[in-house]
Order: structure tokens, then sequence, then C-alpha cells
């Protein structure tokens, strides 16, 4: 049976900027992305996993990272106060549902997925994302990453086809060449191909940094401009590194067994649905959390 860790988030993201505002909730605040994430939620649970989290995000500006490069994610605006009413209504709905959800103020949803695939890694954890930077756990136990939406499944070989470097060098390869949608920096003249060709050489950035003299004979242009490069930038990039590496040492005091599925009380979910204006989804949810309480309707 599968285990799912499920990037919740970037799903709700989603929903809240593909579906039109066609559904609004008591309270008066639009209600899309709570009808999507509920829909995707149950297609999950209809699957039936053996295992099942949900990581949030509630750690803009206030990140650990952000301690170490007040930059980070400065780009990024704070939810307005009707996405941020859908962001808390979807963690009600999956919390409702049995599923076990997760949320901090000093870690982000990939530092709580890290965590949670060391936890479950003897299952091999199917990582439900389309964010690249989860392509490191497939070297810490994780199965897959699973664009749900698109339904593709990438495994290890498929990462390394898709960025050149293996799922373990992820966080160096973006260390290099940066990563624009977290205000990270990356190194003047290194884009992917050369990351991808100095981490084939090098297995990791540490590796790199102690062997300039090697990058500057290494059969690429302008090899002797990048091993300078290198140096200057070589605080930047060990920073960067930081940055980029997903902490999976949080102390979230739970076991694998904590993530069954649990038992829903369905009246109950279906009475939230109302409340959130996504009524047109009770039946589903019926029939799915029936199946996973071992009911019949």
């Amino acid at each position: 049976m599968t285990t799912y860790l499920v990037d919740a988030s970037v799903y709700i993201f989603r929903y809240y900027f593909a579906l039109p505002p066609n559904w609004t909730g008591r309270q008066g605040y639009p209600t899309e992305a709570v009808y999507g994430f509920t829909n995707f939620a149950l297609d999950l649970l209809g699957r039936g996993p053996r295992y099942m989290a949900c990581a949030f995000d509630e750690s803009l500006g206030s990140c650990f990272r952000n301690e170490l490069y007040p930059d980070y994610k400065c780009s990024r605006a704070q939810p307005d106060e009707a996405l941020a009413f859908q962001l808390a209504a979807c963690r009600e709905m999956a919390e409702a549902m049995g599923i076990a959800c997760f949320a901090s103020e000093r870690y982000e949803a990939d530092d709580l997925l890290a965590a949670l695939t060391r936890i479950s890694a003897d299952q091999r954890p199917v990582i439900v994302s389309r964010d690249k930077d989860l392509g490191q756990l497939l070297a810490r136990g994780a199965a897959s990453l699973w664009d749900f939406a698109a339904d593709i499944h990438m495994g290890a070989a498929a990462v390394q086809a898709k960025f050149g470097v293996r799922p373990e060098q992820i966080a160096d390869y973006l260390a290099l060449v940066g990563d624009s949608s977290d205000d990270i920096p990356g190194v003047p003249g290194i884009g992917p191909k050369t990351a991808a060709r100095l981490l084939m050489e090098f297995d990791d950035i540490e590796a790199l940094l102690r062997h300039t003299e090697r990058v500057a004979r290494l059969p690429l242009r302008g090899a002797a401009g990048i091993a300078k490069r290198l140096l200057t930038y070589a605080e930047q990039i060990r920073l960067a590194k930081r940055l980029t590496c997903l902490e999976d040492g949080i102390e979230l005091s739970v076991g694998v067994d904590d993530l069954v599925p649990r038992k829903a009380d369905i009246h109950f979910v279906q009475a939230l649905a109302d409340e959130f204006g996504i009524g047109g989804l009770k039946a589903k949810i019926g029939r799915t959390l029936a199946a996973v309480n071992g009911e019949t309707l």
C-alpha cells in the first residue's frame, strides 16, 4: 500500500489561481481553492493509501532561512485576508477528513516533508508535489515525486535526466544556478548546463570549491573564468547551499503509525463543506470517507 506525503500549499495555490470564483463560504470569502483542494484530497484518499500526511506553509517571513538571509523569498507578498482564509480552511478540511497535517512558523512545508520522509523512509513514500527542490528527497528514502495534476511521476533517474544531477546534488545545483522563485542568487555566468557539468566532476560544492584549480583545466568554455568566479562567490555559494538544503531533523513527535488516515466524522465534514460553500462535494465526501472508515452508506 502507498504512502502519500503531500505538498499541500502548492496545490492550494494552483487551485486558487486556476479555478474561477464560483464558490463562496458563509463568511463571504471566495472558496475556489477550498473546493479544488478538498476534491484533490478526496481523490488521494480514494486511492486507499496506508499512510498520508499534508504539509502546509505558514513560515513566510518567519522561516529560519530568513535569519540566515533576510532577502529569502523577499519578493513574495504575504497572503491577503481572503487567501489566508482559504489556506486555513483547506487545513481545517484536511484535518476533518482524518489526514495528518503539519505546519510550522520556523520550517517550510518542504522541510516538514523531508522530516516526514525520514520518518516513513521504510515505506518508500511518494512525494505529491511538482516542486523541484523536493527532488533531493529521492536520495533520502522517497520513491518518486508525483505531479498529481499532470499525473507525472519522477524517480531518481528522471530527476537526473531533467536536471543533469543526482537527487542528492539538487541543493548544490541550486546553490550554483540560484533559485529566482526563492530570491536566492546564483553565480554569474553559471547556468544549468555548466552547473550540471561541474557536479558531474565533483560530488558537491565543497569538493568543487576545494579544487578550483581542476575546474580551470576542465574542457569547458571559459573554465578559467568559472574557477575565478567560484572563488569570488564561495561564501555566497555556501550560504545558498544552506538555504536550498532541506532540513529533515525537525522533531515532529510522531511515528509512521500516526500517518494512518483517521476515521472521520462524515456528517461533520459535510457540514464543513456547507460552511465553506462547497456542498456540491458532499456526496463524494460521503462515499470516499465511508470507504476509508470501512463503512457502508
